[in-house]
């Protein structure tokens, strides 16, 4: 019986330095066994009936059987919309295809909207292809390698077992060149690609453990396999069929993938694959796995892109599609008329909608509370008490940014601590949207309107105002 390896391999860069970003603090969607959310996990606060909604859109995703569904996410700015969208990708974890992308990228000079909207699409349905291959896996014995006097060709022979049964294998060049290069010696447990030659270490046998005097802390000890040298397995490779497209339409493959120079893709390159992928999966060969395209801003699209998107949502081969919005009745682009969240009334039809709601007092605190342990920055309770007023008064994103310039305030001073009187420095040296539109109120005549006036002082500079004073005060 074959047994099933998966090509599927996450690498962490532990040197690398991770920025803190908008939604770093978000580990999924907060939800228990029964999809009831909790107050506060995996970085998710409050917006309990909407995480509650996208956890039943998460468990239609990850029974794979359902594509081509459109959800609305909707709501005002600041309500955690794309903060939801961010937890879900983290609950399907890496096997489900997440595809990301603003309204507004889409509107390129290289590729026409449609194409843009297609290879998005497809970068969203993954295909899982299965393959059975031969491998040896065993340990060596003995490797001999002759090297001849010239430097010419090299012969040798590899002494492999397991616990039932040991081969000698002749070894050509190549072989060689890979034993050598993986540093492969007596005592190691190693797996071969029969078909390919890769040579893949999987630790040392635990029989050999007493002999070694010095081992590195990675040292990793495996048993003997058992049973027969050659074995059949099957190996699973996760591709999306965007990458197929790119791989089967230039002259360079799969290069273009790591160039970015995908360009346009002919669709007769693209049904050629669908009828192929339709193929292998009537034999078996390969399963399809309907992923999500998150399109944030979506109102920054305009009526051609909604009538693709409402025709690719019928395609045999579409994900699920989420959109979000902070738009209430607007214009919908390209069109003379208003519509709700300034989508079109077929697409509109066609989705679930989810709704946000602004959070309270108490849930900003604990979202502050836990962007600050993010950003490992220390706040006194006063600190944190007054930047929950601010947040309630302004909005959550002006006082979730005053936490990190408090925190230079703060250390300007020679302190690890955001107290009081710093909060308030960084609120009087950064304006907040309302205060910023109050002061151009007062002061409109010194910027330059619509008809192109603006009124300068008579020494050719524009004339303070006691506003203008009184914010340069401290």
């Amino acid at each position: 019986m074959a047994t099933t390896i998966s090509t599927n391999v996450e690498s962490k860069d532990l040197n690398g330095v991770s920025l803190i970003a908008a939604h770093s603090h978000i580990t999924g969607l907060g939800l228990d066994e029964n999809l009831k959310p909790k107050e506060s996990g995996q970085g998710m606060v409050g917006q309990l009936k909407a995480r509650k909604a996208a956890g039943v859109i998460l468990k239609m995703i990850q029974a794979g059987k359902i594509a081509g569904r459109a959800v609305l996410i909707a709501g005002p700015p600041s309500t955690g919309k794309t903060a939801i969208a961010t937890g879900l990708a983290q609950n399907l974890g890496s096997e489900v295809p997440f595809t990301a992308i603003a309204g507004s990228e889409i509107f390129s000079l290289d590729l026409s909207k449609t194409e843009s909207l297609t290879q998005a699409f497809r970068k969203s349905i993954g295909i899982r292809i299965k393959e059975e291959t031969e491998i040896i896996e065993g340990e060596v014995v003995e490797i001999q390698i002759d090297r001849s006097i010239t430097g010419g060709h090299k012969q040798g022979k590899l002494t492999i077992k397991t616990t039932d049964m040991e081969t000698i294998y002749e070894l050509g060049n190549k072989m060689i060149e890979s034993l050598t290069k993986e540093k492969i010696l007596a005592g190691d447990i190693v797996s071969i690609d029969k078909s390919s030659g890769k040579i893949t270490k999987l630790g040392k046998s635990f029989t050999r453990a007493r002999d070694y005097d010095a081992m590195g802390p990675d040292t990793k000890f495996v048993q003997c396999p058992e049973g027969e040298l050659q074995k059949r397995k099957e190996v699973v490779h996760t591709v999306s069929l965007h990458e197929i497209d790119v791989i089967n339409s230039r002259q360079q493959g799969f290069l273009a993938l790591f160039s970015g120079d995908t360009g346009e893709i002919r669709s007769e390159v693209r049904d050629q694959i669908n009828t192929k992928v339709a193929e292998w999966k009537e034999e078996g060969k390969a399963d399809i796995i309907p992923g999500v395209l998150f399109i944030d801003e979506v109102h920054m699209l305009d009526i051609e892109c909604f009538s693709f998107i409402n025709r690719a949502l019928e395609d045999d081969f579409a994900p699920i599609v989420i959109m979000a919005t902070n738009r209430g009745m607007s214009t919908t682009r390209g069109t003379n008329y208003k519509s709700p969240h300034g989508l079109p009334f077929d697409l509109l039809d066609r989705s679930i909608i989810i709704h946000t709601t602004g959070y309270n007092a108490e849930e900003i605190k604990t979202i502050l509370s836990i962007r600050a342990q993010e950003e490992e920055i220390e706040l006194t309770g006063d600190a944190l008490a007054l930047l929950t007023k601010i947040g309630q008064e302004t909005s959550l994103r002006y006082a979730s940014n005053l936490l990190s310039v408090s925190q230079q305030i703060a250390l300007k001073r020679r302190s690890n601590t955001v107290e009081l009187g710093d909060i308030k420095r960084g609120y009087m040296l950064f304006l907040d949207s309302d205060r910023s539109v109050q002061y151009l109120e007062e002061n409109k005549t010194q910027y330059i309107d619509n008809e192109g006036k603006v009124v300068i002082g008579t020494n050719g500079s524009f004339k303070k105002t006691g506003a203008a004073d009184s914010m340069e005060t401290d």
